[in-house]
Formats: C-alpha cells, sequence, structure tokens
C-alpha cells in the first residue's frame, strides 16, 4: 500500500483527501500544519507527498526546498495543491522542485489520476548496487569484493547500503545516524563511527572507490566517491 503525506491546513479539505485518498486504496498520514514538516516527512518516509503553499505558520516553497535538500526524501514525489494559480506561481513550484501543480478548486479524481501517474513513473530500485569493485545483491544482502564474498554485520550492510545508493554525496554522522538507525534512533556518535570502520576495513576499497571521512568544523563527513 502506498503511503502519502499530506500539508493542508483546511481541515474541511484535509478531511475529504483523506476520505477519498483511503477509499482508493492509499494510506494518508500528515499533519494541517508546515511546521515540522520536512521532520514528518522524514519520520513518515512516504511514497508520494501533497503540500499546500499558502500555510498559515510556514510557507510551502521552503518546505518543498528542504524536502529537496534532503537525500532521504529528495526522490520522493511532490505535488502542490495550492490556491496559487499565476504563470509565475506555477513555474516557480515547479522549478523548486515539484512533480507536479494543481490549483484549487480541483477535481478529487484528476488528483488521483495525477497520483497514480507519479507512482507508474517510479522505478524499483536496482537489486544490485556496484561501486568499482564492490558489489551489494539487495536481494540475497550479499556483498562481494573483487568477486569475493565479505562477511558484513546487519548495520555494516545497511551502512554500505545507504553509502552506495547515493553515490557521490556527503553525509554528516547525523545524516547517517537517521538514515541508518532511523529517526527515533536510541546511538551515539561512538558506535556510528566504529560501525563505518569496521565496515571500511572490510570492504577494501580499490583506488577508484574511496570511502572517505572529512573533518570539518567539528563534525565528521562521509561518502563514496568514485575517482576517476
Amino acid at each position: 500500500m502506498k503511503k502519502i503525506l499530506l500539508i493542508e491546513d483546511d481541515s474541511d479539505l484535509y478531511a475529504l483527501l483523506k476520505y477519498n485518498l483511503e477509499k482508493e486504496g492509499f494510506a494518508l498520514v500528515g499533519a494541517q500544519t508546515g511546521k515540522g514538516a520536512v521532520d514528518l516527512c522524514r519520520r513518515e518516509k512516504p511514497d508520494l507527498i501533497i503540500l499546500d503553499i499558502m500555510l498559515p505558520d510556514s510557507d510551502g516553497l521552503d518546505i518543498c526546498k528542504g524536502i529537496r535538500s534532503h537525500p532521504d526524501l529528495t526522490h520522493i514525489p511532490v505535488i502542490f495543491l495550492t490556491a496559487r494559480a499565476s504563470e509565475t506561481d506555477r513555474i516557480v513550484g515547479l522549478e523548486l522542485g515539484a512533480n507536479d501543480y494543481i490549483v484549487k478548486p480541483f477535481f478529487i479524481r484528476e488528483l488521483i489520476a495525477r497520483i497514480k501517474i507519479q507512482f507508474r513513473s517510479q522505478l524499483p530500485p536496482p537489486r544490485l548496487l556496484k561501486a568499482a569493485g564492490l558489489e551489494l545483491d539487495r536481494s540475497s544482502c550479499r556483498v562481494r569484493l573483487n568477486g569475493e564474498m565479505l562477511a558484513l554485520t546487519a548495520t555494516e550492510l545497511r551502512l554500505l547500503e545507504y553509502l552506495m545508493s547515493r553515490p557521490g554525496m556527503v553525509f554528516s554522522r547525523e545524516q547517517l545516524l537517521d538514515g541508518v538507525w532511523g529517526h527515533d534512533r536510541a546511538v551515539t556518535t561512538a558506535p556510528s563511527t566504529s560501525t563505518y570502520c569496521g565496515c571500511a576495513r572490510k570492504s577494501k576499497p580499490t583506488p577508484r572507490t574511496r570511502p572517505s571521512s572529512d573533518r570539518s568544523a567539528g563534525s565528521a563527513t562521509v561518502s563514496i566517491r568514485p575517482r576517476f
């Protein structure tokens, strides 16, 4: 079941959308305030976000920026549902990263059709992740380096998958903790650093692939970067 997150301050419209989307077979979560919307998205990990722009305590455009700038959310489709109808508003919304822009008033059936279009266009994640000599098979949870099997713990496997599925991106410890251990974790930075170092030692990357730990302003950043 696909999960949709709705940010809409109008109580009647929120209830109407909740009823119709759940009737259509979607799971709906959300809030009637923009405050903490990005954190809510991180916790719920929805398959699609419906976002109002004119919220009483937030600007939906800023929320969209926050979604698009977060590595765990940037792939999630965003549909603006708003009363702002000018050409400029539409262009700005789409240029900020929205996948669709629907103006109020609207037809429920059209909204549902547009949601389904977004889901049809989503590609399943690749089964194999590759970075130079490293190969991670998501279906069997096996990792090979230059054809040889590596023995990784479950946490090391999750950390390696997280990094390999986001090549070239740099992460702080906090982002790794949220992405690998979860938002409601009870983990300190020490185990995360230990796990990363253990994973890096076991994978023994070739010269073309280099996990890196860069220390900046008192916090570590980690990424898998190809070297050309």
